[in-house]
């Protein structure tokens, strides 16, 4: 599966202030990680976001916004939006902040315990 290699060079692009970025393939496509979180990634020509739990409904009725089905059934905290909605630099930093949001609001990873 491919992805948008020219939206992979503008998120690269608009996320280089943050320190510690991680970029990494999978999925079939690339992913935008802070702190061992997913901020956003790239699903053929689709932005995935990562968002805050309490923020999905109401960034779900944003324009060009929808459920992120990979597994088959919509993942809360979660979605896609279409390439309409990221067109121009200042639509997909928005889009960017909510998952820039997600790792700095989220509750740390839980450790796994060594056996």
């Amino acid at each position: 599966m491919a992805y948008s290699e020219k939206l992979a060079e503008r998120i690269t692009e608009l996320l280089k202030p943050q320190k510690k970025l991680e970029i990494k393939k999978m999925f079939g496509g690339v992913c935008y990680m802070l702190k061992d979180k997913m901020i956003a990634g790239i699903v053929l020509d689709k932005l995935m976001i990562r968002c805050l739990r309490e923020e999905y409904d109401s960034l779900l009725k944003k324009p060009h916004a929808g459920e992120m089905t990979f597994t088959g059934k919509p993942m809360k905290g979660f979605l896609y939006v279409a390439p309409e909605g990221i067109r121009t630099d200042k639509q997909l930093q928005k889009w960017l902040d909510v998952g820039i949001e997600f790792t700095h609001k989220s509750p740390p990873k839980k450790k796994k315990k060594a056996k």
